[in-house]
């Protein structure tokens, strides 16, 4: 009987024990999840020893920092001033996921709540270090794409440095105040428009250049003609042609005597 009842109490504590401290021994990690365990006695923290997915059964008085390591997404809107003092405002997209085997190093210098501490205030200053080396034009039209090139590669570069992976960094707009963007916007139309000119012109001087260049050709030729038609080669060229045409079985003419020039005379039917 008194077996019986120590056998209850055990029981009995067991089940206290469980539902008392049951919250703090069993873990269930899905995938994209990874742990930490803090050893409380010791004051230990096992930051290579990374916890997999699946049952994880933990002492009660020991701690497990559980990290979402799939991606995730953050979006901010900022205002920002640019090179020249000129207030934009700017919407930025970032995809990222903790390094997975790193999140013991990431926990141990910002903690469950690194994206507050080290994410967004790393990407706030970095678009505003960049977009603070161009000016409001070179930001909006003529070095956007540098500029959204630096951003992200500099973001990218702080995070790894930080255990974080970026995915991708997305620029969704730039937006500077509507009359310094219309007077940007009427400045590129205005160098459009004078780039077509120029563009116009200089088609017209190789246009003519073309045409002296054909000019002086057609010049040349006609001189170096003219100085090699010497009155015995006329003469000559006049004789065979002469020739050809009496023989030619159509050719109904008469040939007599020579004109004053010394060339055959030559008489047809009409």
């Amino acid at each position: 009987m008194k077996q019986k009842q120590s056998l209850i109490i055990i029981i009995v504590a067991i089940a206290i024990l469980l539902m008392v401290f049951g919250s703090k021994m069993f873990y269930v990690l899905s995938p994209g999840e990874r742990g930490i365990v803090f050893r409380s006695v010791s004051g230990s923290f096992e930051k290579d020893n990374v916890v997999g997915t699946g049952l994880k059964i933990i002492a009660p008085w020991n701690k497990l920092f559980i990290y979402d390591v799939k991606e995730q997404k953050s979006e901010e809107t900022m205002d920002v001033l640019s090179k020249n003092g000129l207030a934009i405002k700017v919407e930025i997209t970032v995809r990222y996921n903790p390094v997975y085997n790193r999140i013991g190093y990431l926990h141990e210098t910002f903690g469950t709540n690194y994206v507050d501490r080290l994410i967004i205030p790393e990407v706030r200053s970095t678009v505003r270090r960049v977009t603070g080396r161009y000016t409001a034009e070179e930001i909006y039209s003529t070095k956007r794409n540098e500029v959204e090139q630096s951003i992200i590669g500099e973001t990218a570069t702080i995070l790894k440095d930080n255990n974080i992976e970026m995915k991708a960094l997305l620029i969704r707009s730039i937006d500077l105040p509507p009359d310094i963007k219309k007077a940007i916007e009427d400045k590129l139309t205005r160098e459009q428009k004078a780039l077509a000119m120029r563009y116009d012109i200089e088609k017209e001087r190789l246009e003519a250049d073309r045409k002296k260049i054909e000019a002086n050709g057609i010049a040349t030729y006609n001189q170096i003609l003219d100085s090699s038609l010497t009155e015995k080669i006329l003469k000559q060229k006049g004789i065979d042609a002469t020739l050809k045409l009496a023989e030619s079985p159509n050719a109904k003419v008469v040939v007599i005597g020579s004109g004053k020039d010394g060339m055959p005379l030559i008489l047809g039917n009409n």
